[in-house]
């Protein structure tokens, strides 16, 4: 599952990104005084994106658990 997953990553960034900014403004939303956090997941989600705003060129780390 992990593997389609990425699979579908690296062929919708955007997409992806889309739906993890998201859940970052649902998490806000519901967990309020928690925003740093929350960004600082979303940003991990992000470097996680293969191809995506995050992405360095680096190979792609292990999905979040």
């Amino acid at each position: 599952m992990a593997g389609k997953a990425q699979e579908f990553a690296k062929e919708h960034p955007e997409q992806v990104e889309g739906a993890g900014e998201k859940a970052g403004e649902f998490g806000k939303e519901r967990f309020a005084g928690h925003d740093e956090q929350i960004d600082q997941g979303v940003d991990k989600f992000k470097d996680w994106v293969p191809g995506g705003e995050g992405d360095e060129g680096q190979p792609p780390a292990e999905p979040p658990a």
